[in-house]
């Protein structure tokens, strides 16, 4: 089964795993390193870390228009239901099987306010495995923690994590995360879309492959990373 991973962005997020198509924090309205718009994107399902404004983006006008099922923890659920949604609630340490794979939402060391001040509840990662049991673990919005090294431990053939700093993890706390995680290959995001978390992501690449065994798989905002079993 092939399972492609597409950036547009930030943080933004598509995955195709056979026949299903998944966003992850589809932020493209006011995202200046998107290539795209909300518009030409589709899904089956959107994946939502956490509630701040810059991961719930178009999530709302994606799911009408597609018909996708949002998948977040309960309070982002609640707050995106309310707005005519299909949603599927989980939270941290909780997981589900869907027909694209088994999916665990795990810590994240943020923030979660929505866009309009409701609770967004906890921030959180996921942990998908796919039908065909490649493990693809997408940190959100997070700082580094020791726990880390369990999510390593299911065997991870990639890693997407933050690297900007300012508001996540930087360049060193996410090189530590590697080294804790252990993939196969890692994918940087969430750096340079604002001048606050400009970051040297080939200088990071050198340092990540020179101390550890991982491979840093770098993407410019359309791009995307293969995965075959």
């Amino acid at each position: 089964m092939k399972t492609e991973i597409v950036f547009y962005g930030h943080a933004a997020l598509g995955l195709t795993i056979g026949q299903h198509k998944l966003m992850v924090d589809p932020y493209f309205t006011g995202n200046s390193a998107a290539k795209v718009s909300a518009r030409d994107v589709c899904a089956d399902y959107i994946l939502v870390t956490h509630g701040h404004g810059d991961h719930v983006g178009d999530a709302v006008d994606i799911a009408k228009r597609c018909g996708a099922t949002c998948v977040a923890n309960a309070e982002i659920c609640r707050w995106l239901g309310a707005k005519g949604l299909k949603t599927h609630a989980q939270h941290i340490g909780g997981g589900f099987t869907y027909p694209f794979g088994y999916l665990k939402l795990t810590n994240a060391l943020h923030g979660s306010l929505l866009p309009d001040g409701s609770d967004g509840g906890n921030p959180a990662g996921f942990l998908l495995t796919t039908p065909d049991g490649l493990k693809i673990y997408m940190a959100g919005d997070t700082g580094l923690f020791g726990d880390m090294r369990l999510i390593g431990e299911e065997g991870l053939a990639v890693a997407v994590l933050p690297i900007g700093d300012n508001y996540t993890m930087g360049p060193a706390d996410a090189l530590r995360a590697v080294k804790l995680l252990a993939p196969q290959a890692v994918i940087p995001i969430h750096y340079n879309t604002f001048p606050v978390i400009h970051q040297d992501v080939q200088a990071w690449k050198k340092q990540v492959e020179e101390e550890t065994q991982s491979r840093v798989v770098i993407l410019a905002p359309g791009e995307s990373f293969l995965l075959e079993k």
